[in-house]
């Protein structure tokens, strides 16, 4: 199911408030389908959030479910034979009530030098006292395919009032240092004023170095940090104002790509820039956001996101990467994300030298049930091992995109 571009050009241009903008090439959108893969792993696959694929040369796949485990795919898709690498479903990761779905294993990253030194990381959440955890593991030595659960370094743990705004999203930078996405805390209107209290890590992008601990850290900040040294704040911070990231990539060119999920009205599409105020919550995308009544602090300045869509067209933004393979040829160069709630998935193209969005393209839409909902949640976009598109389905699919036939 497809939306004309006329019809989204006319809601765009009914937006008048919109300050970015309005796209409305005359193009016809790529047409792509989604392909069920790894279906007979899929049976016992619950809240699929990340497939990573391990800088050591193996190509294999790594599915990271909310619910605890983290599996090793099998190299033959048609197989059932998922190898089981590490299994946190023992730990209380989740509250009580199975409703507030934002907590669980939240996050996978593998150091550059993974081939060598074994070691990855991972995000997840703790209750008693609740919080994020990242931490450090070891691959064992006696099984490529399992992790040495008794290696486990934590590196950092951050208390969390509420139960939602996780985030978790983790990757190392092309400049091989660790970026963190964390949320604004939770519940809604920023309720501990976290996005813009820069001696917070709620509502911020960190950025560090895991392979060197620092005295009482079980890290080290990187000089070159935009707050290092700056009195009354955090200097792991790299970015901040943001309210729920989901979805955080590097393209090839080293931009930094973030996609903040709103509130009320708007969803964010946003580059991350070093030192970046990305405006929540005196700020939901491009414009004031009206349940903040009080004023912002003298000289406050920040960046508006590059694109923007409105909740008539999605309620939750889910993020991926620039895409850079070779199945869909009409989608190289595009910036592919999609929306959980509607079932909706773009290819944004972007003019960096120009600043500017030169295509946003409906490229599928799920169907929808009873209440408007899509019967297909897009939950994570992932690159495989050749860099074609994997798109996670919160009801537990894994499905590639390929051209439409």
């Amino acid at each position: 199911m497809y939306i004309s571009r006329s019809h989204f050009c006319s809601l765009a241009l009914g937006l008048a408030a919109v300050a970015l903008p309005t796209i409305c090439a005359a193009a016809e959108a790529p047409k792509i389908q989604l392909t069920p893969v790894f279906e007979k792993v899929q049976m016992t696959v619950e809240r699929p959030i990340s497939v990573v694929v391990p800088p050591d040369g193996s190509n294999r796949l790594f599915l990271v479910q909310q619910r605890g485990k983290i599996l090793v795919l099998p190299k033959d898709e048609s197989s059932a034979d998922a190898k089981v690498f590490l299994d946190f479903t023992d730990r209380k990761m989740e509250a009580n009530d199975q409703a507030k779905f934002e907590e669980g294993l939240l996050g996978l990253a593998f150091a550059p030098d993974f081939a060598k030194s074994g070691k990855f990381y991972v995000s997840y959440s703790q209750q008693d006292i609740k919080r994020s955890v990242y931490s450090e593991f070891k691959v064992s030595k006696d099984d490529p395919n399992k992790a040495d659960m008794a290696s486990e370094r934590i590196l950092l743990e951050v208390p969390q009032p509420f139960w939602n705004h996780n985030s978790g999203n983790m990757v190392f930078g092309p400049d091989g240092y660790l970026y963190l996405s964390f949320g604004d805390g939770g519940k809604r209107d920023d309720a501990t004023r976290s996005a813009q209290n820069l001696f917070m890590l709620l509502g911020k992008v960190l950025r560090i170095d895991p392979s060197k601990p620092s005295g009482s850290r079980g890290y080290t900040v990187p000089q070159d940090n935009p707050f290092v040294g700056k009195e009354g704040t955090r200097d792991e911070i790299w970015a901040y104002g943001l309210r729920n990231p989901w979805g955080i990539s590097f393209d090839e060119e080293g931009t930094f790509w973030l996609a903040d999920v709103g509130q009320d009205v708007w969803e964010e599409v946003n580059l991350i820039e070093k030192g970046g105020n990305y405006g929540w919550s005196f700020r939901e995308g491009a414009r004031p956001f009206p349940l903040r009544t009080d004023a912002p602090p003298a000289g406050f300045t920040s960046i508006d996101p590059i694109h923007e869509y409105a909740h008539s067209d999605g309620i939750s933004i889910t993020g991926g990467f620039v895409y850079r393979g070779e199945k869909v040829p009409a989608l190289k160069g595009a910036y592919i994300y999609g929306d959980w709630g509607f079932g909706r998935i773009w290819a944004l193209k972007y003019d960096k030298a120009a600043k500017k969005v030169i295509s946003n393209d409906l490229i599928y839409e799920a169907a929808r049930d009873t209440k408007g909902k899509g019967l297909m949640k897009p939950n994570a976009f992932c690159e495989d091992q050749n860099k074609e598109i994997l798109v996670l389905d919160w009801g537990g699919k894994i499905l590639r995109v390929e051209a439409a036939k």
